[in-house]
């Protein structure tokens, strides 16, 4: 019998969320966040070194496409959060990242514009070795281009554990 897992939670599978850019990425986006990221790969920030290594222009670090907050309309969260979630509520549970698989299918310059496409792809439940119940989100975001070309795919877990007071 499921303890976390009901038809309304269920429902959710295939629930959709579409976040599409406005303008493009733009070279001080990347230069940002390759030095955040504390990249120094100057791919990502030189034309020439970019040209050197076969591409047109520079491009971004791999996972700057996968991040909406830089072009997702809503407000932040309690924690300052502003990039995409599903606000999925699990009464009597705490909510664990469970990891991220991606694959990254051409580069992505500074003149793209980016669209994700996210989809809640499985909902299941299951137990754990200590006996409490745990809710497994999965969803797949598709992140493409103005011109529809695929730029990456993001595939990620959210579990939501039951509080052993719950």
């Amino acid at each position: 019998m499921s303890r976390l897992l009901t038809p309304e939670l269920e429902a959710l599978i295939g629930s959709e969320a579409v976040y599409s850019s406005d303008e493009p990425l733009g070279r001080a986006s990347i230069r940002y966040f390759a030095r955040a990221i504390g990249d120094a790969n100057p791919i990502y920030t030189d034309r020439a070194a970019a040209r050197a290594a076969g591409y047109a222009d520079v491009i971004a670090p791999p996972t700057l496409v996968c991040e909406t907050n830089q072009y997702i309309d809503r407000p932040r969260d309690e924690d300052g959060y502003i990039g995409h979630m599903w606000d999925i509520e699990v009464p009597g549970t705490r909510l664990i990242r469970g990891g991220n698989e991606y694959e990254f299918h051409q580069p992505v310059y500074a003149t793209d514009c980016i669209n994700a496409h996210w989809r809640i792809s499985d909902i299941t439940e299951r137990v754990s070795s200590g006996g409490s119940a745990m809710l497994f989100v999965v969803s797949e975001a598709r992140y493409t281009n103005q011109h529809g070309e695929l730029l990456a795919v993001n595939r990620e877990t959210n579990i939501y554990q039951e509080l052993a007071d719950a």
